[in-house]
């Protein structure tokens, strides 16, 4: 970042605990290629695991924790999600998000684009945040990346204000606001109703 200029993000991933996309957004063209761009996710993934096989002895736990590290000349924080399922084979997934910025942009601004992501896809997946339920819920997901950054721009970084965004996006303007309720639906999993 140069004196004088705004914040910039370079991309915002989420990604799930085999290092497959659920939603991601690049904003520069520093990966130019899609072959580049999933060289640069490995690459971090990598890093991410070492870190986790790191603590995994010491008694801390990554989860819940935004971590920083540097890949190539970029900043990237992460963080990470536990989604435990009882119906699967697998008893866990873990959802990874992250924010990249240059390496000379603002770490804290970075950080708080992260929590800001975090925040609000836990919030509009009533802290479900699972493969199933991210998968049936993407366009909420995207909607939040979209109110978050614009072209690199970071716009909003507040939680709570970008689920409140993207939920009034995905209500249909016909029916009333009291119906436009989180129902229960297939089994317990919640989908905010169109």
């Amino acid at each position: 970042m140069h004196s004088g200029s705004c914040p910039v993000v370079k991309n915002i991933l989420l990604l799930d605990s085999e290092r497959k996309r659920v939603a991601v957004k690049y904003y520069c063209d520093d990966w130019p290629t899609h072959s580049a761009k999933l060289a640069f996710e490995k690459s971090i993934f990598t890093k991410i695991q070492r870190t986790n096989a790191r603590t995994e002895g010491t008694g801390t736990h990554p989860f819940g924790f935004s971590l920083i590290f540097m890949a190539d000349r970029f900043i990237c924080f992460w963080k990470q999600c536990l989604a435990i399922t009882l119906l699967s084979i697998s008893l866990y997934k873990i959802f990874t998000f992250f924010v990249t910025g240059g390496d000379d942009e603002n770490e804290l601004i970075l950080a708080t684009v992260l929590q800001g992501f975090y925040d609000a896809v836990t919030l509009l997946l009533r802290s479900n945040v699972e493969q199933r339920e991210a998968l049936e819920n993407l366009n909420l997901i995207l909607l939040c990346l979209d109110e978050i950054v614009d072209g690199g721009m970071i716009l909003e970084t507040d939680g709570s204000v970008i689920a409140g965004k993207v939920a009034s996006h995905n209500m249909d303007d016909r029916s009333p606001i009291s119906e436009q309720v989180t129902c229960w639906l297939d089994n317990g999993s919640r989908h905010l109703l169109h």
